[in-house]
């Protein structure tokens, strides 16, 4: 009974991960909806065969319309955006606005006066203003895809995605960028969805499953209390019909007479005894006929728990490993490092964490593409978990960025070992269309030390971290 408690124990495990994986999908979708909101705001106006359009978004939006509306909606602007295209016509730059200190209409040989200082900084903030705001709103797209690549959403679209808003240049190219993400948000949101149900289906049958082991159980105590019954009774019977015999001898004389009597009473017994051996061979092919049934329902429990056990095991991996790279992901990292933290606090042992970033990777994504960015990461995440003891921990923590736990690693080990992989990763060969790329990182680390936290560790090995891109990058930095 215990190993089956423990089996409920684990579905509900699972059940309650499903839950948190589905909150974090639905806060997604609601920063996915607020940035369409925004970004329908920031391009209202430019154009008015768009602002119908973008006025029916945003109301979709703001009313949580469901996908098949939201699908309607991209195919109508998508369908507005090429019809504009078609009848696109050079349109004449526009009429600068009069300047504040304008005199009367100069002649060709008037001097002209000179613009306030203040007004051209004014002007350049207000050109510069939505270049920021495009900036930001890409920005935010390419962190929701990194939130996206650290669940199990599927890499071959999230690299499409990445490339088609390196090439978004406008509006309408990254709303289409964003629909694709909400898409695929809502189908890995239905995905958690169908597996919560498919464990809730199989929680069900194994709560049935103990539900009939405890009624086979509960039917086995009953049975063993009729047969004690019953053996009580047949010795009652038995007693009381040799208490009689013996009073029928020793109060009878006539020979004939006590022998039919004690044939009588003899009779009467063998009949009790009979009876008592035909109930116990009912209630014997009755138990077996159920202990066969129950067997045959644990082989189906133990088979279903088998595999439920290897599914459990497999999603909860999946769970901690990056999509793109293949090694563990944020959250391995942070159980693995919370348990060498205790594990430190109590046996003293020297650990060591190391924050690597790889050098000026925004510039090798905006050269190589997304797809020549995402080989570069797993490549350099070949080149830094290649050689490490078994005792020791690598991890993508996001972007980048990777971290390494050294367990029994001193700082000054930490950073010999540090080197090494530093050393490894600059010796890597990348080209782009026959071009080399060069690709280095560099490192931050330090050593757990008392009263440190997770949070104050990591906050020391970022601030190496950062020293070694103020010393010009491709160094590691010990602190």
């Amino acid at each position: 009974m215990a190993e089956a408690v423990d089996w409920r124990k684990r579905h509900l495990d699972a059940l309650r991960e499903m839950e948190n994986e589905e909150r974090r999908l639905r806060g997604i979708e609601q920063i996915l909806r607020r940035l369409v909101l925004r970004l329908c705001a920031v391009a209202m106006g430019h154009d008015p065969r768009l602002d119908t359009q973008l006025e029916g978004i945003s109301t979709a939006t703001r009313r949580d319309a469901d996908e098949e509306q939201l699908r309607k909606l991209f195919d109508s602007l998508t369908g507005a955006v090429m019809a504009m295209e078609k009848s696109a016509t050079v349109v004449p730059p526009p009429t600068p606005p009069p300047r504040a200190a304008a005199a009367a209409p100069s002649t060709p040989s008037a001097p002209v006066a000179a613009e306030p200082a203040g007004a051209a900084s004014a002007e350049v903030r207000e050109m510069a203003a939505p270049e920021r705001r495009w900036q930001s709103s890409c920005r935010a797209v390419e962190l929701l895809l990194e939130r996206l690549g650290q669940s199990d959403a599927r890499a071959a679209d999230l690299a499409a995605l990445r490339t088609d808003l390196a090439a978004a240049a406008d509006d309408a190219g990254l709303a289409a960028v964003l629909v694709r993400v909400g898409d695929l948000v809502a189908e890995h949101t239905a995905a958690i969805a169908r597996e919560r149900s498919e464990a809730v289906v199989t929680l069900a049958q194994v709560t049935q499953r103990l539900s009939e082991m405890v009624h086979f159980l509960s039917g086995e105590s009953a049975e063993r209390e009729r047969h004690h019954d019953d053996q009580e009774t047949l010795n009652i019977d038995l007693l009381a019909q040799m208490t009689r015999l013996t009073n029928d001898v020793q109060t009878h004389d006539d020979l004939p007479a006590l022998r039919a009597m004690v044939t009588e009473r003899l009779e009467a017994v063998a009949s009790n005894v009979r009876d008592f051996r035909e109930r116990e061979r009912n209630r014997y092919a009755e138990n077996a006929a159920r202990s066969e049934r129950m067997h045959s329902r644990l082989a189906v429990l133990e088979k279903e728990s088998r595999e439920l056990s290897r599914n459990l095991d497999l999603e909860k991996q999946r769970s901690r490993i990056d999509t793109l790279t293949r090694v563990n992901n944020r959250v391995s990292f942070d159980e693995r490092f919370a348990e060498e933290l205790a594990r430190w606090k109590r046996f003293q042992h020297p650990v060591s964490i190391l924050v690597w970033d790889i050098d000026r990777f925004k510039s090798i994504n905006d050269a190589c593409g997304h797809r020549g960015g995402d080989a570069v990461l797993r490549e350099v995440a070949v080149a830094l978990s290649r050689g490490r003891r078994e005792v020791d921990f690598f991890a993508r923590f996001g972007g980048e960025e990777f971290v390494s736990l050294l367990v029994g690693a001193d700082l000054a080990d930490a950073l010999l070992a540090a080197e090494e992989m530093r050393v490894a990763v600059e010796s890597l060969r990348f080209h782009f269309h026959g071009t080399p790329v060069r690709v280095t990182v560099s490192c931050g680390l330090t050593a757990l030390r008392t009263g440190d936290t997770a949070d104050t560790v990591f906050d020391r090995a970022d601030a190496a971290l950062y020293q070694a891109k103020n010393k010009g990058r491709n160094v590691c930095v010990a602190v």
